[in-house]
């Protein structure tokens, strides 16, 4: 099943934006999670994940590129996708666990514009946060890439497709995919780092659980969350497919929405003046020299190493990046189908 993700607009016309506002103040900060730093992996593992994940990038883009050939109109769902991914990774969630993850929102994608979408998607964002945030690297991208873009969506998009055949109904299938998509992210994380920093006495296995108890343990409440997220914002792009016509915004609306995009730009900024903690990255640096003291990261790229005061603002202009996006998505959208009618 594929479904126009470009029928969202509707969706943000009507939802309570009120509450979504709430949430925001209640659980967003920069996040710290996920990325496997620059200079962590030895040189030849560098060069593998990225001779494995180049590829996919390509297709990705060639992907991308036939879908707006057939249909100019997947330009305003590929915005709309990236918007998803810019803002959602630029927001940390709190865990029961005591660290911060944030969700990874490929799902929407793979299941709107297919599992080929997300590759180049990821690509755009995990290489402006290793240029511009100092989060993941340069030479850590192709390993970053093929977890959060390639392992994640290929996950959720099998996963769906088997529960859709087994006839476990839509939602079902949407949330364990969104789930397990989600999960199956920080599980090649682990696998990654498990297989550089085997350990002593236990070898790669004994490893991957030290790994995965850092990453997917801390990610399963948020995988859970973005399980129910991805359910709701998909049942009701299904229940609105045929509703064509745009309807006006209001003052009101636009007030709240705006209010929204607002509040989502600031609050990396108010996130920045708390310490919330470690996230999982710091975590996972501490196991590493755990596991391998003898191990001397070797900055193999040296990016832009934003300042304490520095660093929440750019995650705001990342922030703004999706907001801008997703602002230019509506309103190509309804320039598109005032034309049509």
């Amino acid at each position: 099943m594929q479904c126009s993700l470009i029928t969202a607009i509707k969706l943000f016309m009507k939802t309570k934006i009120l509450t979504l506002i709430l949430l925001l103040f209640l659980a967003v900060q920069p996040t710290y999670a996920m990325h496997i730093m620059e200079g962590y992996l030895p040189l030849g593992w560098c060069i593998f994940w990225y001779l494995v994940s180049i590829p996919f990038v390509i297709l990705s883009y060639k992907h991308i590129q036939g879908l707006i050939k057939v249909n100019p109109r997947e330009r305003i769902s590929f915005a709309l996708n990236a918007a998803f991914v810019f803002i959602l990774s630029a927001l940390k969630l709190p865990s029961v666990t005591g660290s911060s993850s944030h969700l990874t929102g490929t799902t929407l994608g793979t299941l709107t514009m297919g599992v080929m979408s997300m590759p180049l998607v990821g690509f755009i964002v995990l290489l402006f946060q290793a240029l511009l945030l100092a989060h993941g690297g340069i030479s850590t991208l192709g390993a970053n890439i093929f977890s959060l873009a390639i392992a994640g969506p290929l996950v959720a998009y099998l996963v769906y497709n088997l529960l859709m055949r087994l006839r476990l109904g839509r939602s079902v299938a949407i949330f364990m995919a969104a789930m397990l998509g989600s999960l199956a992210t920080y599980v090649t994380t682990s696998i990654q780092l498990a297989i550089v920093f085997p350990d002593a006495e236990g070898g790669v296995l004994a490893s991957f659980i030290k790994f995965v108890s850092i990453f997917a343990v801390t990610q399963v409440p948020l995988s859970i969350v973005e399980g129910f997220m991805t359910v709701l914002v998909m049942n009701l792009l299904v229940s609105s497919e045929g509703m064509i016509e745009p309807k006006p915004i209001t003052k009101m609306r636009a007030l709240m929405l705006s209010a929204l995009a607002l509040i989502c730009a600031a609050i990396p900024l108010i996130g920045g003046l708390v310490d919330f903690g470690s996230g999982t990255d710091d975590q996972a640096g501490e196991a590493i020299s755990i596991l391998s003291p003898q191990h001397e990261i070797k900055v193999l790229f040296q990016g832009f190493e934003p300042s304490e005061w520095l660093e929440p603002l750019l995650f705001a202009f990342q922030v703004s990046i999706g907001i801008a996006l997703f602002t230019w998505a509506i309103y190509a959208l309804r320039s598109y189908l005032n034309k049509k009618h």
